[in-house]
């Protein structure tokens, strides 16, 4: 664990979410670029914020200058509630983002990521929160395209998307990501020979999620 996380807890709709921050190290008076709120694998397959795809996408934000916000969905850890389907989950989520992204903060940009089923639940929360606040980057990694209905991204927002995918993902198949894609036109980064976890290959993944936050 970072040693500048943070644990804490916030009111969720179905009781107490529990939540990690991770805060970059930053120049004296320099703020941090905004909030990224990350998103977990599936709660009823051992999906929690301590999913190594998910720290990597939270070390990813912090090296480049975000605040990385991980937290459990309801029923998950010390999250009360039970699962949701997606929807539930979905307001968790958001409920995340209110409270530790609030609009009109200092330093106020906002970045949602997710991982396979978290992947899922982002989509729907960035298409609920595209018509009220500016998203500054969208990364979607493993996203579970065969297994939901997962939220085509709006075309304004596309600049700002990145869509990881492992070529050898037994979980969710490739071909399943580009049928959600190629409708939209929206571009799949796909990693030859990675499967679903993307063992041996984090750091790798780690570099391309760098790479999008660092661009304008």
């Amino acid at each position: 664990m970072n040693p500048r996380t943070i644990k804490g807890t916030i009111q969720g709709p179905a009781g107490t979410l529990e939540l990690l921050l991770d805060a970059p190290e930053l120049p004296s008076g320099q703020t941090p670029r905004g909030v990224a709120v990350i998103a977990h694998p599936h709660p009823l397959f051992g999906g929690t914020m301590d999913n190594k795809v998910v720290q990597t996408l939270a070390r990813a934000f912090v090296q480049a200058g975000w605040q990385a916000v991980r937290f459990n969905f309801r029923g998950v850890g010390g999250s009360q509630g039970g699962y949701d389907e997606g929807r539930g989950e979905l307001q968790d989520l958001l409920a995340v983002v209110e409270q530790c992204a609030p609009l009109g903060q200092a330093g106020g940009g906002l970045a949602l990521a997710g991982f396979s089923f978290g992947a899922f639940v982002t989509s729907l929360a960035a298409a609920q929160l595209a018509s009220e606040r500016a998203i500054a980057k969208l990364v979607l990694v493993g996203t579970a395209a065969s297994r939901f209905a997962v939220a085509p991204v709006s075309p304004e927002l596309h600049a700002q998307t990145l869509v990881v995918h492992g070529e050898q993902d037994d979980t969710v198949p490739l071909s399943d990501v580009l049928a959600w894609a190629r409708p939209q036109k929206l571009p799949v980064t796909v990693i030859p020979g990675v499967e679903h976890f993307f063992h041996g290959q984090l750091p790798l993944l780690r570099g391309l999620v760098v790479r999008h936050l660092s661009a304008p």
